[in-house]
């Protein structure tokens, strides 16, 4: 049985479920971002279980069409973004997106924008901008490379994208001795 689960953002999360459900004694066949997939049939009170369990790690199981797809299209949006693998952003969004899901992009940014309240653009930008944030405090890259990484133009487009959303520029970012960042799946 395959299971969706809201807020998966990254390999620690997998962890957490498999160390979670090992707890619950299922072994499950196969955990992804934001996938379950559990070899054992789940009848109504195992599955209270499960989300009992995993809740108190901020995961969430969910049944929602639409919310499966949102949570899809925002795993893929992390995957890509923040990636520890070199890695650079080469093709559009919308067609690694849709491509990736065999949707049609109109249809998925209609659903994410209803059920997010947000567009997905606005959340990749997002996404971007806190792993520029991350990227800077690391001080391993240029801010021409970080620019570069995260697939802009150029790198007076990530500071015109960064200033309109932290209020600051890169360079002043970088000074901040608190540099705010947020998590992942709180953006």
């Amino acid at each position: 049985m395959k299971l969706s689960v809201k807020n998966m953002v990254c390999p620690r999360c997998i962890l957490v479920l498999n160390n979670e459900l090992g707890n619950l004694n299922i072994t499950p066949n196969k955990i992804t971002l934001g996938e379950l997939e559990i070899k054992e049939t789940v009848d109504d009170e195992l599955l209270i279980a499960i989300k009992n369990q995993i809740h108190q790690h901020g995961f969430e199981i969910i049944d929602d069409r639409k919310t499966v797809l949102v949570e899809k299209v925002k795993n893929t949006i992390i995957e890509l973004i923040h990636s520890y693998e070199n890695t650079k952003i080469k093709k559009k969004f919308s067609s690694i997106i849709s491509e990736k899901l065999q949707i049609d992009y109109s249809y998925i940014s209609t659903i994410f924008s209803l059920v997010q309240g947000v567009t997905i653009e606005k959340y990749i930008i997002l996404q971007r901008i806190e792993k520029a944030k991350e990227l800077l405090i690391y001080n391993e890259l240029s801010l021409s490379e970080i620019s570069d990484k995260l697939g802009y133009v150029n790198v007076q487009h990530l500071s015109t994208q960064f200033k309109k959303i932290t209020g600051l520029t890169p360079s002043y970012f970088k000074k901040l001795k608190d540099n705010k960042r947020k998590a992942i799946d709180q953006l």
